[in-house]
């Protein structure tokens, strides 16, 4: 992402015995030194409620994913896995949506997908998947906490996973917006 381009967050969801979560941070930074919001909210419910989504990347190329695949969704009767091929397939023909600098996470009770930037679909096989800058220390954090002999409940791995990738990632802040599923 080039010097002009807004980036910065990080995004985490996970699935487990019908409940999903996303969850991510408020940060929204130009460049690669500067802030330029701590609020912004990254990860909104979707198709009545039924789906939950979490965007990184370049915000206009992000918001542009978001609205697309909501579209999908709702061309699908909220039907997440054909949504996300859907939009998979038509990121592929398009030209626009080709040179998108964004990644989405998709769940809904029982599935969680990542929408790449070269229109891939990734159902992750511990149901556990982050995306943006600091999206590998969420990951790390939430699979050490999933595996535990007792892990805590999904949401609270989620917020304890963003707390720590906050800590370490500057992209990242501790505004967090974390949405269940149950």
């Amino acid at each position: 992402m080039g010097e002009s381009q807004f980036h910065g967050t990080t995004i985490l969801g996970m699935v487990k015995d019908g409940r999903a979560v996303i969850g991510g941070d408020g940060q929204v930074t130009f460049g690669q030194n500067t802030v330029m919001k701590h609020t912004a909210r990254k990860v909104r419910r979707l198709y009545h409620g039924a789906i939950l989504a979490g965007f990184a990347g370049a915000v206009a190329d992000a918001l542009t994913l978001f609205e697309r695949f909501e579209g999908k969704l709702e061309e699908h009767h909220g039907n997440l896995s054909r949504a996300a091929v859907a939009l998979s397939r038509e990121w592929r023909t398009d030209r626009m949506l080709g040179k998108l600098e964004a990644l989405l996470i998709v769940a809904d009770k029982s599935d969680l997908f990542i929408l790449s930037g070269t229109g891939e679909v990734i159902e992750p096989d511990d149901q556990i998947a982050a995306v943006g800058s600091g999206g590998s220390y969420a990951l790390a954090a939430a699979r050490a906490f999933a595996s535990l002999e007792n892990p805590p409940a999904i949401d609270d791995v989620v917020r304890r996973a963003l707390d720590i990738a906050a800590d370490i990632c500057i992209y990242t802040n501790h505004h967090l917006t974390i949405e269940t599923l149950e």
